[in-house]
């Protein structure tokens, strides 16, 4: 992020006004795939970018409990229904979350 995008690129689209930020920070960190302590320094300089508190914990979370090497694993216990009832849950779960933080602290 350092030098790459504007200073106030994160601040305008995931600040803590954003109502769209924190499901789209949930969409985004489905792909990617990480443990806790790998996404800590991401989810540090998104912060120091002007990421939302709440914002950055859901995008944490989403990559930590919503990636699709998770899904791929659980599809061979897990039926398809079961599956998508799962990360429903979790994202919803996960977003409530998120806009509990970004409502607490601004």
């Amino acid at each position: 992020m350092h030098g790459y995008a504007p200073a106030d690129l994160l601040a305008r689209y995931a600040g803590p006004g954003v109502w769209y930020a924190v499901p789209l920070a949930v969409l985004i960190g489905v792909p990617l795939y990480s443990n806790a302590a790998g996404v800590i320094p991401i989810v540090s300089v998104l912060m120091e970018k002007g990421m939302a508190m709440g914002t950055s914990l859901a995008f944490m979370m989403a990559v930590t409990a919503l990636s699709l090497p998770e899904a791929i694993i659980l599809r061979k216990v897990l039926k398809p229904k079961l599956l998508a009832i799962y990360f429903g849950v979790v994202a919803v779960g996960i977003m409530l979350t998120g806009y509990l933080f970004n409502a607490i602290i601004r």
